[in-house]
C-alpha cells in the first residue's frame, strides 16, 4: 500500500459587517502572497481577490451579519469559503431580471472566474466554496500537467 502525503495550509478570518469587504480582501491578499505562486498566477490572484469581494458582500449583504472566510492551500487548489448565518441558499439569477440592477450578479461573476463552487448548508447556515488553480497551461514545475482544466474538489 503507498502512503498518500498531503500538505494543506489554510486561514480563517471572521469579518463583521462593520469591517468591511476592503479588510477581508486585504487579509486574503497578505496570504495569497505567502503561496509559492510565480508571476503566472496574477490573473488568479485577482480572480481570487474579486471573488472574496463577491462572497464576502454576499454574506453582509443577504445574512446581515459576519462573514467567516477560510482560505485553504493543498497545493494544487486554493479553496475560498465564505459562511454566515443565513440558511437561504441563492437560487438561479432569473432570466427576465432587469439588466440595469446594480447587485444581484456576485455568483455569477464568481461562477465566470473560478474553476468550480459549490454551495452548502452548514451550522444553520451556508457556506459558498470556490476553487482556483493558479497556473495556466503546463502547471507548476512540479504539478499536474494541464492546470486549471479540471474540476477541483471542495
Amino acid at each position: 500500500m503507498t502512503a498518500l502525503s498531503v500538505k494543506v495550509v489554510g486561514w480563517a478570518r471572521s469579518f463583521p459587517v462593520s469591517r468591511g469587504v476592503r479588510a477581508a480582501r486585504q487579509w486574503t491578499a497578505e496570504h495569497l502572497a505567502s503561496l509559492p505562486w510565480d508571476d503566472a498566477a496574477a490573473d488568479t490572484v485577482d480572480s481570487v481577490l474579486i471573488s472574496v469581494s463577491e462572497l464576502v458582500t454576499n454574506a453582509h449583504l443577504h445574512a446581515a451579519a459576519t462573514a467567516h472566510l477560510v482560505l485553504t492551500w493543498d497545493g494544487r487548489c486554493l479553496h475560498v469559503s465564505v459562511a454566515d448565518a443565513d440558511p437561504r441558499l441563492p437560487g438561479p439569477r432569473r432570466a427576465d431580471a432587469d439588466s440595469g440592477a446594480t447587485s444581484g450578479r456576485g455568483l455569477g461573476i464568481v461562477t465566470a472566474l473560478a474553476d468550480s463552487w459549490d454551495i452548502h448548508a452548514c451550522h444553520g447556515g451556508k457556506a459558498i466554496t470556490a476553487c482556483f488553480r493558479p497556473y495556466a497551461g503546463s502547471g507548476p514545475p512540479d504539478g499536474p500537467p494541464g492546470g486549471r482544466a479540471g474540476p477541483c474538489r471542495s
